[in-house]
């Protein structure tokens, strides 16, 4: 495949603006959202939602295709996998485009062997690329990927469309796991397209802004979780 011109600033700023422009970031200082590892967050994004606006999911997946073709040698890619549930519409969108066979990992093993888990056939030693809807610290990619090389794949990237980015330990996670991750944008991208277009109350920005620096501490703070679970994204 032919590398496309990319730049991963313009395009973290035009996946932000996408993002936003859909309803599918949610700000809400006042009243956290809980996620089910207990964590307390003011921010909430849905990259679901993309689905359903046609030129964004388009858009996004262009710019995907082009980061990847710039990243890493998709030539050598032989299929791509999407994990259960939210990244395989992006694994099958991405496998259009790339021109790639398909495959998805399951969460939890369903049937016999060590195949229990993959949908879809490919050969012992195929390379396979991960692809994700969005991270928080990596865990699940650790999960997913473990179960493609149990059944025979050789898995080293993970594609997502975001990012949080604001985990200390997410590099550890991925690292020992022998992975590295490619997204198109992260909280702080959003932050600052937000703050550009006004998207939200100052007041709102600010206690995001605080969030981002220190989660933790926000989260304890807010009747949250004080560490990170391990049931991440």
């Amino acid at each position: 495949m032919t590398k496309v011109p990319f730049d991963r600033d313009a395009a973290a700023a035009r996946v932000a603006t996408l993002l936003l422009d859909i309803q599918a970031v949610h700000f809400n200082a006042q009243t956290p959202y809980i996620f089910t590892s207990g964590w307390a967050s003011p921010v909430y994004i849905d990259c679901r939602k993309v689905i359903s606006f046609l030129d964004a999911r388009r858009e996004i997946i262009a710019l995907g295709a082009a980061q990847l073709s710039n990243v890493i040698d998709i030539d050598a890619v032989d299929y791509i996998a999407g994990g259960e549930t939210a990244g395989i519409s992006y694994a099958a969108w991405l496998s259009e485009t790339l021109s790639k066979p398909m495959l998805y990992v399951r969460k939890k093993p369903k049937g016999f062997g060590r195949n229990a888990r993959i949908e879809g056939s490919f050969p012992e030693g195929a390379r396979v690329l991960l692809v994700e809807d969005l991270a928080t610290d990596g865990a699940s990619k650790v999960s997913f990927a473990d179960a493609l090389r149990e059944a025979g794949a050789e898995v080293s990237d993970v594609f997502s469309v975001f990012f949080y980015g604001i985990y200390p330990e997410s590099a550890q996670i991925l690292g020992d796991a022998g992975l590295s991750l490619h997204a198109l944008c992260t909280w702080r991208d959003v932050l600052a397209e937000a703050r550009r277009r006004e998207s939200f109350a100052p007041e709102v920005l600010a206690e995001v802004e605080s969030f981002l620096a220190q989660p933790a501490v926000w989260s304890a703070a807010h009747g949250g979780a004080t560490a990170r679970s391990t049931a991440s994204a």
